[in-house]
């Protein structure tokens, strides 16, 4: 116990040797085990969110960027399918389908048009509020509640995709009707909104004055008793009131009109797979499968990850060649102070035993230091986690 008492008052006097020697080392026991850890539970969390999705149709092309724009609601952008596919899809009765729209923004922030099934499917549940129940209205996640500062009754505006748009289609103000309870997924970053309004918000659907009861006549065209049509002082709304809800409508046929993908739950085993069979061959439309592109996409990164560890094996090598030849100079150095120890009768061994009491107590503070580190990392994975996926 001399030994170790001596080392320690030696480690205390060269506090900032000391303290530089316990960082390196921590960092060669903390960095390797931290990075295992929050990649292990990163893909829990990646994958979860692939599992609860079966099935998911939409375009051909990339199967990850179909997955990243509908599941996770990044930025990714897709060619579109249309509701006829979805009218498709349900002539099977093989599964259970969900039309998500993703394709506007509103403060950053991604506008998903759907139905009231996505909530029930995906066990959200309403915070405050209500679920929209007429065009216009959005149901926003806690973090867009968060971060914007909303609340029920307030009003978001949806982003141009075009400054310079010449289509005529403006920005459309929405209300809050429900805020959801927080979910630790996408779905969190989220605005929800009718199918219907994702449309309108794309000029497909619009609302105007009452051609039939206009006070300025300059603003109608032609009059005939088939039709009325009106130029371009014809005032369209940017709102949905409850004043002008019944002026809005559509134009062209709905089958036509675009959404992003479709969530297709099937009814049993047997179903899915008849269902992934009929469209496999299909020339415009793909039926993915999430948990496999996401498992191979993640399979990728783990390669990565292993030339990083390499990397990471010569650094920690570099790294305690450089710790040893510290401890070889600092030995050299303190050669005067060795002599002196021999001459008050220590012996070698003696000198050894002090070595020794101090390698071992700068192992057993790094040690202590990187577990308290993984600890920490340990315990708050999962909001570290959401805030490098969800921020």
């Amino acid at each position: 116990m001399n030994s170790f008492y001596i080392a320690w008052k030696y480690l205390r006097f060269n506090i900032v040797k000391t303290c530089i020697i316990i960082l390196c080392s921590t960092l060669i026991l903390f960095i390797p085990i931290a990075l295992q850890l929050l990649l292990d539970n990163s893909e829990k969390h990646l994958l979860s969110r692939a599992k609860e999705t079966p099935l998911l149709l939409g375009s051909k092309g990339s199967a990850i960027e179909l997955i990243m724009n509908s599941l996770y609601f990044d930025s990714s952008i897709i060619d579109d399918i249309s509701m006829s596919d979805f009218e498709d899809i349900e002539k099977h009765n093989l599964t259970f389908n969900i039309p998500i729209y993703k394709r506007f923004y509103s403060r950053g922030f991604p506008i998903v048009g759907t139905t009231i099934d996505y909530f029930y499917y995906r066990e959200l549940k309403i915070e405050s509020g209500r679920l929209m129940g007429v065009l216009g209205e959005v149901v926003i996640g806690s973090k867009v509640a968060s971060k914007l500062s909303l609340s029920i009754g307030d009003h978001i505006i949806t982003t141009p995709e075009n400054l310079f748009d010449l289509t005529g289609v403006y920005p459309l103000k929405m209300k809050i009707s429900g805020i959801l309870e927080p979910s630790f997924t996408a779905d969190d970053n989220a605005i929800f909104t009718d199918i219907k309004t994702s449309w309108v918000i794309q000029g497909l659907g619009h609302g105007h004055q009452d051609v039939f009861n206009l006070k300025d006549k300059t603003v109608i065209s032609s009059n005939t008793s088939d039709s009325v049509v009106a130029n371009a002082k014809l005032v369209t709304f940017s709102e949905i009131t409850e004043e002008n809800l019944g002026s809005f409508h559509f134009h062209g046929d709905s089958a036509s009109y675009p959404i992003s993908a479709i969530i297709s739950v099937p009814n049993d085993t047997r179903s899915g797979t008849i269902l992934r069979g009929r469209y496999q061959q299909h020339s415009s439309l793909s039926l993915v499968k999430p948990e496999i592109i996401v498992r191979d996409l993640l399979d990728r990164i783990y390669k990565i990850k292993q030339m990083m560890d390499s990397v990471l094996i010569l650094v920690s090598v570099t790294v305690i060649l450089a710790l040893v030849m510290i401890f070889s100079l600092s030995i050299k150095l303190r050669d005067r102070e060795m002599k002196i120890m021999y001459k008050f009768g220590c012996s070698r061994f003696m000198v050894f035993k002090l070595l020794f009491a101090e390698i071992s107590l700068i192992i057993l503070g790094s040690s202590i230091l990187s577990g308290s580190f993984l600890v920490l990392i340990n315990y708050y994975n999962q909001p570290l986690i959401r805030f490098m996926l969800l921020k």
